[in-house]
């Protein structure tokens, strides 16, 4: 049996056998399969590994009198954090600079995860957005790959620690809700000591409140971990994943904003199209067991 630690070699057959096409996947949820992935596998170049170059400029998705959008990349601040206090970059900072403005940040997007940051042109903007956001009136979409194969669709109530930064034991608990949308499963021919394959998929999330990491904390709560989760995940997996698609990075990226008019002057959405790591998962098949239907992802 090939194991996780497997396809970490630099040579072998894994490491020259291209990457899966999506499965047809039914709902048991666990992570390992009967070793027939290999046949489920088309040939790709491997993606570079995701992370922010300080020197490239970023991408700016939309630009009026209220608001920036860019397109934030994974490995950058949206602004200095005591969290990570030798990082000299950050996205608040860096577009500052390329604009020549002054502009406020709004909402948070982990350094990991890529995507749709706004960033405001005044304080009141700012405010007016903040209560958007804060009121649940702004409608996010994430992308996300998970470790195994969970329901075709569903929603996950848990209540959160306001702080996951910290134990959770004798914090209070805030509510924190969560849809997800299943868009294409994949069985990968690494093991984990337990089954002979290794089960993933592709999940389009839709966050209804917002909590701090609230997408990893709730796929966690389920026993479906997104990968490259240093702290939800399991290393092993996330490494033997890193290999695979040849990028090593945390699998979310923040696909879409819609705003409402008294928010943003006029209704707004905006799209951040998923960077070229994403390729090999975004195969146009539907996956038959959603109830909701659709291609692997709607990018409209």
């Amino acid at each position: 049996m090939v194991t996780l630690s497997d396809t970490l070699r630099p040579s072998g057959a894994l490491a020259d056998a291209g990457r899966p096409a999506p499965l047809v996947c039914g709902d048991d949820g666990h992570d390992g399969g009967d070793g027939a992935a290999a046949a489920n596998r088309s040939a790709a170049t491997a993606a570079p590994t995701s992370r922010a170059d300080p020197a490239a400029p970023l991408r700016v998705l939309h630009r009026d009198e209220a608001v920036v959008a860019i397109d934030k990349p994974a490995g950058l601040l949206v602004h200095r954090s005591a969290l990570d206090a030798h990082e000299p970059h950050n996205a608040l900072h860096q577009m500052q600079a390329q604009l020549g403005m002054p502009l406020w940040t709004v909402h948070r997007l982990d350094k990991a995860t890529s995507g749709v940051l706004l960033l405001a042109r005044s304080a009141a903007a700012a405010r007016a957005l903040a209560a958007a956001f804060e009121a649940g009136q702004v409608r996010k979409r994430y992308l996300a790959l998970v470790r195994g194969w969970p329901p075709a669709a569903g929603t996950i109530d848990q209540p959160l620690a306001r702080d996951p930064e910290r134990p959770s034991a004798g914090q209070p608990r805030v509510p924190a809700r969560t849809d997800f949308t299943r868009r294409a499963c994949f069985e990968w021919p690494f093991g984990d000591g337990r089954h002979a394959s290794s089960r993933y998929a592709l999940v389009e999330v839709q966050p209804l409140t917002g909590r701090r990491h609230q997408i990893r904390r709730h796929f966690k709560h389920i026993a479906h971990p997104l990968v490259g989760d240093s702290t939800h995940g399991k290393g092993a997996h996330n490494r033997a994943v890193a290999h695979w698609l040849g990028c090593g990075r945390l699998w979310l990226h923040a696909l879409a904003l819609e705003l409402p008019a008294a928010a943003a002057g006029a209704a707004l959405r905006v799209q951040a199209t998923p960077g070229p790591e994403w390729r090999p998962l975004l195969a146009p098949l539907p996956d038959p067991g959603s109830p909701r239907g659709g291609p692997a992802l709607r990018l409209d």
